[in-house]
């Protein structure tokens, strides 16, 4: 059985450590018909689920008009091409689900140095 699991497994892909909060940029394979592109995806960390093979997170941006869009990723997909941490956030909650609700400069994340 522990054989299973260690072959259902992936490497480890060498993504930076991520954070409730944390700016980034995921840049995802897309595929449209018989081509592929990749497509780069900025928003904030707003969950981080953290549980072996099923590890996800869910970015959040500002789309047009003031529409906020939520995307969830999973850590391990072979589509994931690289992710690019822009900033920290000092926050005090593991699930920002309260930024849905926030416009404006109410909706910031005050920035912590590494």
């Amino acid at each position: 059985m522990n054989d299973l699991m260690k072959a259902m497994e992936m490497p480890d892909r060498g993504f930076p450590q991520l954070h409730p909060g944390d700016s980034v940029r995921v840049h995802v394979r897309i595929v449209e018909g018989n081509r592929e592109r990749v497509q780069v995806f900025h928003g904030t960390i707003i969950r981080l689920r953290r549980s072996g093979n099923d590890a996800n997170f869910t970015v959040r941006r500002i789309a047009s008009h003031g529409i906020g869009v939520e995307r969830t990723f999973l850590l391990r997909s072979p589509r994931i091409e690289k992710i690019e941490v822009m900033r920290h956030a000092k926050v005090r909650r593991a699930q920002l689900y309260y930024m849905r609700n926030r416009r404006g400069k109410s909706a910031r994340l005050k920035e912590r140095r590494m």
